[in-house]
C-alpha cells in the first residue's frame, strides 16, 4: 500500500512540473496553436 501511495504522489509531482516546464518553455497550447499571421487584438 505504501508503494502505490507513493508512486501517486510521484506522479502527481512530475506532472505538474512537466506541466510548469513546458509552459515556460513554449509549449503551451495557446503558443503552439497561434502564428505571425493571427491577428487576435484586432
Amino acid at each position: 500500500m505504501r508503494e502505490m501511495t507513493l508512486a501517486f504522489a510521484a506522479m502527481a509531482v512530475i506532472s505538474v512540473g512537466a506541466s510548469y516546464a513546458l509552459n515556460a518553455a513554449g509549449f503551451s497550447a495557446a503558443q503552439q496553436g497561434t502564428g505571425q499571421a493571427v491577428r487576435l487584438g484586432d
